[in-house]
């Protein structure tokens, strides 16, 4: 295959982004976007909110600078924050670019962007198209691509890079649809491939296939992950699926209710009540619902998240995804009923480490969204950042990819490389002796992350979490795979990604156990304050013969100095 000038690894918002804008910087270059499937159902479709910018449209007030200082103060001062400056800064063009490329934004009576307000926001800054943002947005990345050109290859899995000595000469994938092992050569390799929220199992937002692919590649090519321990739990996952239901809601004005009747964020963030910032509104609906005023159910303890008094028209037209949502899964219409609720493991704060402009230490290599650390989000993730941070840095890491190119020579992948990527698969299908199912293996990783590695985290539950993958790895090693078919194998395409989630839990159980503080929704009740003096600092984890080597890296400081962080 002809060496392309840039690979991008993920279809979602992040590398749609990095597509169109590497074609807008030089549209001669040879681009391909591969993707797990097709690009316009990636995981970006199920970003329900919206993205923040300081367009003064509901709150004239409202400023890039509010906006910066609220990311700064919500990660809990672990953000850079020249990178948080890049991304508030560059939001505003992000969202008018995006309306003029056809993005069909809800509007206000004046015709201009609507903006509601999220957690953690002084204003309401949050640009939505009614609870349905990232699938809009999506579509329309998507029409650009096509328009321009970029070449897909959809249903693609992800394997390795291939790495020959401080550079990337591109990647190995396996096509889905024939099982066969493809080489792509490319000078520049872009990652883009989501989150690994759904580590945690059935107590996740995420989509099955949000299993940290592009991490645990690049991981495993000796680049470093930053901040792997810091995991956000959003506040209103359904009682029953750990399906998200939008930030939104509570910015529409919604209500947690506990079984006495309580509106108990009063007792957690007196002034922001329902529209704290996400770890704190996590916690405080775990703490009702361990101390006993949480609601009981055959399906598990729960608190209500109460939209009634919005009135049914609004509930149709700003939030009728949630409502669809809720019925088909809770069997609860939110204009009649409470809908129950509990949080769920959402949002990985770390990824594989880059500067600001998604360069990692590779050579060729660069990575942007939730599969990167910038680190814009520090040790908690804002409300409508997470939309805003993939496009920002998806445009970013395509115009400087783009850039680049020129700098390297083509990538060409050997013969070894490929029947090493092949022999791997080989060895699935066919183990020695006694094996293990995949099933019991994933349900297991789930559990003990759940168990040990949650929302509160104490040291004999790290202990435990980090023996139970450590089992779990070598018990992997004697999965068999059933399926011996090449066409469409999901029994493979499910062993290879639960090998994925392995090598990340192993560092963000790791991770966690480290850091011996509680910052942002990383909360250790066995050391319950932040420690500035200590651990005002990024955690590095790279993979050395085999082993996860600890490291560390300085937060970026800028105008803000470290204060207390209140609500």
């Amino acid at each position: 295959m002809k060496p392309f000038d840039i690979v991008i690894v993920g279809g979602g918002g992040a590398g749609l982004y990095a597509a169109m804008e590497a074609m807008k910087t030089n549209p001669a270059l040879n681009i391909a976007v591969l993707s797990k499937v097709y690009p316009n159902r990636s995981h970006t479709s199920a970003a329900q909110g919206g993205a923040n910018a300081a367009l003064a449209n509901k709150a004239k007030d409202d400023s890039v600078e509010m906006h910066i200082f609220d990311t700064i103060k919500g990660s809990d001062y672990l953000a850079d924050q020249d990178a948080v400056d890049v991304l508030c800064s560059e939001a505003p063009k992000i969202i008018r670019e995006l309306e003029n490329i056809g993005t069909p934004w809800s509007r206000m009576e004046d015709n201009t962007i609507a903006q509601r307000p999220f957690g953690g926001a002084g204003r309401p800054r949050c640009c939505y198209c009614a609870d349905k943002t990232g699938h809009t947005i999506l579509q329309t990345l998507y029409e650009q691509c096509l328009r321009k050109g970029v070449l897909f290859f959809n249903e693609y899995f992800a394997l390795n890079l291939s790495v020959h000595g401080s550079r990337s000469r591109g990647l190995i994938a396996m096509n889905m649809k024939t099982g066969k092992v493809e080489a792509f050569p490319a000078k520049t390799v872009i990652f883009a491939t989501g989150g690994y929220a759904k580590m945690y199992w059935n107590r996740s937002s995420n989509a099955a296939g949000n299993t940290g692919d592009g991490q645990a590649i690049a991981y495993r090519a000796g680049i470093p992950m930053k901040d792997m321990e810091i995991v956000q739990f959003h506040p209103t996952g359904l009682r029953k699926s750990g399906l998200l239901v939008t930030e939104g809601a509570r910015g529409e004005g919604g209500y947690l209710i506990n079984k006495d009747g309580e509106r108990f964020m009063a007792r957690y963030a007196k002034e922001k009540m329902e529209l704290g910032p996400r770890d704190l509104v996590s916690r405080s609906i775990e703490t009702e619902i361990l101390e006993g005023r949480g609601f009981d159910s055959p399906a598990g303890k729960y608190i209500h998240l109460d939209l009634r008094h919005l009135g049914a028209d609004l509930i149709k037209s700003r939030l009728p995804q949630i409502r669809e949502m809720t019925l088909n899964f809770e069997g609860v219409d939110p204009i009649e009923e409470p809908i129950p609720i509990r949080p769920t493991a959402h949002y990985s704060m770390g990824g594989i480490d880059t500067d600001n402009f998604g360069r990692t230490v590779m050579d060729g290599v660069y990575a942007a969204g939730e599969c990167a650390c910038v680190s814009v989000h520090g040790a908690n993730r804002l409300g409508g950042n997470s939309l805003l941070d993939i496009l920002v840095f998806g445009r970013i890491a395509g115009h400087t990819a783009a850039e680049e190119a020129g700098k390297f020579e083509p990538g060409s992948i050997s013969e070894e490389d490929l029947r090493e990527s092949v022999e791997d698969i080989r060895a699935r299908m066919q183990p020695s002796g006694h094996y293990e199912r995949y099933g019991a293996l994933r349900e297991e990783l789930g559990q003990t992350l759940a168990l040990n590695v949650g929302i509160f985290r104490e040291s004999s539950l790290l202990h435990k979490g980090i023996q139970d993958i450590a089992e779990l790895k070598e018990r992997f090693k004697k999965v068999r795979v059933f399926d011996s078919s090449d066409v469409f194998n999901t029994n493979l395409q499910q062993v290879l990604e639960l090998q994925n989630m392995l090598d990340l839990a192993e560092t963000v159980a790791v991770g966690a156990l480290a850091r011996e503080e509680s910052r942002g929704s990383h909360t250790r009740i066995d050391f319950p304050v932040r420690d500035d003096e200590k651990w005002h600092k990024h955690t590095l984890a790279t993979l050395v013969d085999g082993k996860a080597t600890p490291g560390e890296k300085p937060v970026t400081m800028g105008r803000y100095e470290l204060q207390e962080r209140t609500y």
